[in-house]
């Protein structure tokens, strides 16, 4: 039962719900699994996305994403929480297989929090937090697979 029910879930946020069969506009759910580079294990980072198919031959997609990491030591935790919000050209050599380059703007915000114990130096104490914010291309593939007439399986790698 429990199987059934997170394959459901996955199922869920890798469909995107076609809005019309016809018009090729697509919008729904979008799951992520990343790792980073000093991290004991990989992560999933959810988000949206709304891809418009123009021809056969051609699409875009948009999507939005978010993660959380945080590293804890004994007297100090950071937070970094990353937004990344990409444009993606979509090429379709054959109508389930397609190849994608775009460009993302990549917004990262950490937070710092001493985690002093109460009279020594204060206690807790949380400092402003920094935000970045970069640009950056990707590129990379993936198929497109129907679900019926009114949903698709999309999967890809950037």
């Amino acid at each position: 039962m429990a199987k059934r029910f997170v394959l459901t879930l996955v199922l869920i946020f890798f469909a995107v719900v076609t809005v019309a069969a016809q018009s090729g506009i697509g919008f729904g759910p979008q799951i992520g699994i990343y790792k980073s580079q000093d991290a004991d294990g990989a992560r999933v980072m959810p988000g949206v996305a709304l891809r418009l198919k123009f021809s056969e031959l051609l699409g875009i997609e948009g999507s939005i994403n978010y993660r959380q990491e945080e590293y804890t030591s004994r007297f100090a935790t950071v937070t970094a929480k990353s937004w990344p919000v990409m444009v993606t050209g979509l090429l379709y050599p054959i109508p389930v297989l397609y190849g994608a380059i775009g460009a993302g703007w990549y917004n990262t915000t950490i937070d710092y929090k001493y985690n002093f114990p109460p009279g020594y130096l204060g206690g807790p104490t949380t400092i402003s937090s920094e935000t970045k914010q970069e640009f950056g291309w990707h590129f990379g593939g993936g198929v497109e697979l129907p679900l019926g007439s009114v949903a698709k399986l999309v999967g890809d790698v950037k």
